[in-house]
């Protein structure tokens, strides 16, 4: 029997005014047009939090796009959960942040682009984000919200982390996280302009390490480095169906946001309750605990540490889900890792263009592929 779920992740909308071209949605986004009602979302929350459910986060695309966000924050108050926002902060307001407090919401995560407007406009795809989020983020603070902020860093913003951070102080964050990008759909799309230099990501951290010297327990810091500069893989969500339970806009349920990708069949909340999900689906029961591993992950002394890895990853890289995740050295893929690794210490000032995540890029990316839209 597994243990019951501890985060629901309630993924309400793909639709998003910014374009960023790390986002962690499916390229397919624009297959995606169905959304749950508000209705089916209360079922939805009430019956993970009666199998166990406690954290309730609202992300998207943009969360702030649905119209019914502040009667979902209030009926997860109201159910128990705790609440966190993960926004851009595109579509705010000092009344909304107002309401969405009166509604009960917990914690909000404020994202960020770039330290200056020109870089985390041209990121974002949107002209005057960045202002719109500067002021979204104090008005935040005003309310009497935690400062939580969110900078995604790659290989064009990463060499700022000392700006990031002096912002962050600027605008009294408590808590900061710096996220290498992790390449997961848009971002895999676009990896090869975004992955940093091990010289980057070392120079990066040692400005770290200074900062949170510098503010201590004051400003938070947390700093994620890109699976590709380990040698040992993460234990992906903590485990396959273990702790996450993520909702799609379409209602698929998943084991964690990237899932869709692999050639599974997953279950949709229209046609199975949450706990038949969690407990009984193929979907959710294929990775669990060790006897899907192959070698080298079945004999590895390690294996309860990472649990072979990131299932997505293995799939995205070798095309077999149930290979060890090549970021491992012991990995017979981990080669492919190494080249891409290789490839990004040059500095032969090479540009590809970036592919945008929006609709139209999502179609051309699909026709491309032999792809229908449906």
């Amino acid at each position: 029997m597994s243990t019951p779920p501890f985060w629901l992740l309630a993924e309400l909308t793909y639709r998003c005014p910014l374009q960023c071209p790390y986002c962690s949605n499916p390229i397919e986004i624009s297959q995606i047009k169905d959304e749950l009602d508000t209705e089916t979302w209360f079922r939805v929350m009430a019956e993970a939090r009666k199998l166990g459910a406690v954290q309730l986060g609202f992300s998207g695309g943009e969360p702030l796009v649905r119209d019914d966000l502040i009667e979902l924050v209030a009926e997860g108050r109201q159910l128990g959960y705790y609440t966190n926002l993960i926004t851009s902060g595109i579509g705010m307001s000092a009344a909304k942040i107002a309401a969405l407090k009166e509604a009960g919401l917990d914690h909000i995560q404020v994202s960020f682009q770039a330290s200056d407007a020109e870089l985390n406009d041209f990121f974002a795809g949107s002209k005057k984000a960045f202002a719109q989020k500067i002021a979204m983020a104090k008005e935040i603070k005003r309310q009497g919200y935690p400062m939580v902020l969110n900078f995604v860093l790659h290989r064009q913003n990463i060499d700022h982390v000392d700006r990031i951070l002096d912002l962050s102080a600027e605008l009294q964050a408590d808590y900061v996280e710096l996220a290498n990008t992790q390449y997961y759909g848009w971002a895999f799309h676009n990896r090869e302009q975004l992955l940093p230099s091990r010289q980057q990501l070392q120079d990066a951290e040692a400005v770290v390490q200074y900062y949170r010297e510098k503010f201590g327990e004051r400003m938070k810091i947390i700093f994620v480095v890109p699976d590709y500069y380990e040698n040992r893989p993460k234990r992906c969500m903590n485990g396959w169906g273990n702790i996450f339970l993520t909702i799609t806009p379409d209602g698929t349920a998943l084991p964690c946001h990237s899932a869709r990708q692999l050639p599974l069949q997953f279950p949709n909340v229209r046609d199975w309750s949450i706990a038949d999900i969690w407990r009984d689906s193929p979907g959710f029961n294929w990775f669990r605990g060790d006897t899907w591993m192959r070698e080298p992950c079945r004999t590895c002394p390690e294996k309860e540490k990472d649990l072979g890895g990131c299932r997505c990853q293995a799939f995205m890289l070798t095309g077999d889900a149930s290979n060890a995740d090549p970021v491992c050295d012991k990995s017979p893929h981990h080669q492919r890792i190494s080249e891409v690794v290789a490839k990004a210490q040059l500095t032969d000032g090479r540009i590809q263009p970036l592919l945008f995540r929006n609709w139209q890029n999502s179609k051309e990316l699909i026709a491309s592929r032999g792809g229908e839209e449906v």
